[in-house]
């Protein structure tokens, strides 16, 4: 960590560490700062694999295949990802596979940038929609919990499960200009 940068939140360490006792192997994800402390973790630990992925829907397919080979997968993405994951969502239903996503939300909370608020506001009902099990936390002290539950539910339920991480937990955003 260089002298600029603060210490991640403990929730954010929380994340890592309910993914890492759960057995989560693979770990896919279109870059973003929401999720920055757990990608740093996943690309330090020698028995967890980061993937980079060039558009979201590539993460859902990912989580078939790991799931079929054998092991424990979650997506992690944007809010504005999940437009571009919803006919992929089908694969999940039609192959009944178990599904776990992180989504760091925007488009609420003190949102400067207009273009993210429809996809922000329709993210849980396009999940319900695609039968995915959708659960919200806006509290650091919730965060620990609800992952934990999801994961359970994926992988033990077999279930379709969303954490859906709140741009007031995760901060407000600042247009910063270069």
């Amino acid at each position: 960590m260089s002298t600029s940068e603060t210490p991640a939140p403990g929730w954010q360490e929380s994340i890592f560490s309910v993914l890492k006792q759960g057995g989560i192997r693979q770990v896919a994800y279109v870059p973003d700062a929401g999720h920055a402390h757990v990608i740093r973790r996943v690309q330090a630990d020698p028995e967890m694999r980061d993937i980079v992925l060039t558009t979201e829907e590539e993460g859902v397919a990912l989580a078939g295949g790991a799931w079929l080979g054998g092991q424990r997968s979650v997506l992690l993405m944007q809010s504005s990802g999940v437009g571009n994951c919803v006919n992929m969502f089908s694969l999940l239903q039609s192959c009944n596979f178990p599904f776990l996503t992180l989504v760091t939300m925007r488009g609420e909370y003190a949102e400067f940038n207009p273009w993210q608020c429809p996809m922000g506001q329709a993210t849980q009902a396009a999940m319900e929609l695609m039968g995915i099990t959708v659960h919200r936390a806006t509290a650091p002290e919730e965060v620990e919990d609800m992952v934990g539950a999801a994961l359970d539910a994926a992988f033990e339920g077999g279930q379709r499960v969303a954490v859906l991480l709140s741009q007031r937990l995760i901060g407000r955003k600042k247009w910063v200009r270069q």
